[in-house]
């Protein structure tokens, strides 16, 4: 366990995987309930393949109590990703990372590349929540942004209390539901940042960005729009691209009975593209 010195002196929590000699170098986004601690196994599994794992709890989220379920602006992420970035290549020793972004940390990842963040070799976007199906109700939009002007650190609960969102494994929706460190609620600020966010990740296939994106999705996911990401993956440039869609699953990938397939396809990916980042 280490920590991300941002640069306005935010210190955040991560989970840091270190081979001897890492073949790439891996930072992994998690969504916007969870936090590492729900990709733990997957970040294993990388490092056993000889991968260096970032994995940091978002600010505000996860372990870290600053700030909770707070953002000022979206940049303020995108500023945070670069941080983690730059202290995974000089941990790692490597020039470029491969992003995985899961569900709201794949919006914030293809948001990253669009944006023209620099370093990134390849996206892997599992159940990216670029196109949500779950949207707040026009009475509660009308508090949160009355919130903007009378009290901005005012909290309000995120739509995905009912762990049958995530998953349909028993044993997982009991452990989402006793998580401690899931965040239940966020500020007006942070709820603002997030659209704005999902413009600028909508906007990808209009940037320059023309590298390798992997796209993993649930059959049964009931929090993003499969449809509209599928149309959205299509009109992204570049040759390298892969779309898979797991049969019978729901949302949370990692949370399936056996989650070893998609984990195999991840480290398959970005092991395919490290050597190609080396040689930038």
């Amino acid at each position: 366990m280490i920590e991300v010195a941002h640069r306005d002196g935010y210190r955040a929590f991560a989970r840091w995987w270190a081979p001897p000699q890492p073949r790439g170098a891996v930072l992994y986004l998690h969504g916007i309930q969870s936090h590492g601690g729900w990709y733990e196994q997957s970040g294993q599994h990388l490092a056993d393949a000889g991968l260096a794992v970032l994995m940091p709890d978002r600010r505000g989220s996860g372990r870290n109590l600053a700030g909770r379920g707070h953002a000022d602006v979206h940049e303020q992420w995108l500023r945070d990703l670069e941080d983690a970035i730059a202290m995974l290549c000089e941990r790692a020793g490597v020039d470029h990372v491969h992003v995985v972004g899961v569900s709201w940390g794949g919006k914030l990842a293809a948001a990253a590349a669009g944006s023209g963040i620099e370093r990134i070799a390849s996206l892997t976007l599992i159940a990216p929540g670029i196109f949500p199906r779950i949207d707040l109700p026009v009475g509660e939009k009308m508090k949160i942004a009355w919130s903007l002007v009378a009290d901005r650190e005012r909290t309000f609960p995120i739509p995905l209390d009912d762990a049958r969102l995530f998953t349909a494994n028993p044993e997982r929706m009991a452990w989402v539901d006793a998580d401690p460190h899931r965040l239940r609620a966020v500020t007006g600020p942070f709820l603002v940042a997030s659209r704005r966010l999902d413009r600028r990740a909508r906007d990808l296939p209009e940037s320059a960005w023309g590298g390798p994106v992997l796209l993993l999705t649930a059959e049964h996911d009931r929090i993003i729009d499969n449809v509209r990401t599928r149309q959205w993956f299509a009109r992204l440039r570049g040759p390298r691209r892969r779309l898979i869609e797991y049969a019978g699953t729901h949302h949370t990938l990692e949370f399936e009975p056996d989650p070893d397939p998609m984990r195999r396809d991840v480290r398959e990916w970005i092991l395919g593209h490290c050597q190609s980042a080396a040689l930038r």
